[in-house]
């Protein structure tokens, strides 16, 4: 059996984390030669908008918010690894506008090969998170497999007025990003033995981060629509806002906050296959100034795992928003806005 100090998590995979995902293009494929879901008053947000979780209405004052989220292993550290995993899938139930009550383990693992206690060192993690979360563990379900995954199925409470989906943005809202992206490059560069010590800790501490501080913060803001980065990209999800609202979004490059040594990794060849699928997807419904390089138009599509929240408040409410996320330690940015002009696309400019 492996010994647990020598274990290199991201070498028993070829994807991590969100990367790992199938990429949009397939995706669609599939579901398409899937029959319509029968219809159904009580379900509020389906499958129509490609949002971050389902919402079921029990009352009229209660909903269900239901996800589930997995993926290989992103960091070397497992319980590092089990702190991201929960985060992100977390992280749904904060971008409907619930509350997280209950999750469920996923896990996968080759229970013959490596070192139990790799995993039990990524189920603490993420126990640890899901307390920080204020939610329960109720169980979950484990397979012996030659590659590990783990993640969680998580249930949430919301009232049914008060869902945030991803298809309510207006023109005028002004677009606010909590978390810096970049990740999908830089662990990448994790397998390749790219990244410092230290960042890999500053990474690893964003990936960890519960969307909870800004969930909460945004709550009696006039929010129009919201979603989590994660797999598709920055510009992945400002799409598929775009066209669950119909409307345009516009985002500034240049003010989209990258986490540290981004471009020169990317420039170095560290740019994962699932950041070049997204791109491909999404090239022919997004505007791109002349002036940007591939580098630069990969960048905004990266393959985020556990990524911040998409906001889409009320531009004359944005900057008191934004300050009072800043004021709590949220890593926010201003990014751009919704227009009418071009809708169902995203224009991305040159402006700061």
């Amino acid at each position: 059996m492996e010994m647990m100090n020598n274990i290199k998590l991201t070498s028993l995979s070829s994807k991590g984390g969100c990367g790992c995902k199938i990429g949009p293009a397939d995706l669609m494929e599939v579901l398409r030669n899937l029959p319509p879901a029968q219809p159904n008053p009580d379900l509020l947000v389906g499958l129509d908008t490609s949002d971050d979780a389902g919402v079921y209405r029990l009352s009229d004052e209660l909903a269900l918010v239901q996800t589930v989220d997995f993926f290989t292993p992103i960091v070397d550290d497992p319980y590092d690894f089990g702190q991201i995993a929960a985060a992100n899938a977390i992280s749904d139930i904060y971008a409907m506008g619930g509350k997280p009550l209950t999750v469920l383990n996923i896990v996968a693992f080759p229970i013959s090969t490596l070192d139990k206690r790799v995993l039990s060192e990524i189920l603490r993690g993420a126990a640890d998170k899901v307390r920080e979360a204020g939610a329960t563990l109720v169980g979950g379900h484990s397979i012996d497999d030659k590659e590990p995954k783990f993640g969680l199925a998580v249930t949430g409470l919301v009232h049914p007025e008060k869902v945030r989906t991803n298809a309510g943005a207006k023109p005028g809202d002004r677009l606010i990003l909590t978390k810096p992206i970049g990740v999908g490059i830089l662990t990448t560069s994790i397998k390749k033995d790219q990244l410092s010590q230290e960042e890999t800790k500053r990474l690893t501490s964003v990936m960890a981060t519960l969307n909870k501080t800004a969930a909460e913060i945004m709550e009696p803001y006039p929010v129009h629509a919201c979603t989590d980065v994660t797999g598709f990209g920055l510009i992945g999800h400002a799409l598929e806002m775009a066209k669950g609202s119909k409307v345009g979004v516009k985002i500034h490059h240049k003010a989209v906050p990258l986490l540290p040594r981004v471009r020169e990794l990317a420039e170095s060849g560290f740019v994962p296959g699932g950041t070049k699928n997204n791109f491909a997807h999404v090239q022919n419904d997004v505007t791109f100034p002349d002036e940007m390089d591939q580098t630069g138009r990969w960048i905004l599509c990266d393959a985020v795992t556990s990524g911040g929240l998409l906001i889409s408040v009320a531009g004359d409410q944005s900057d008191s928003l934004l300050q009072e996320l800043k004021e709590a330690g949220v890593e926010a940015s201003l990014i751009g806005e919704i227009t009418q002009d071009h809708p169902s696309r995203v224009t991305i400019t040159a402006e700061d």
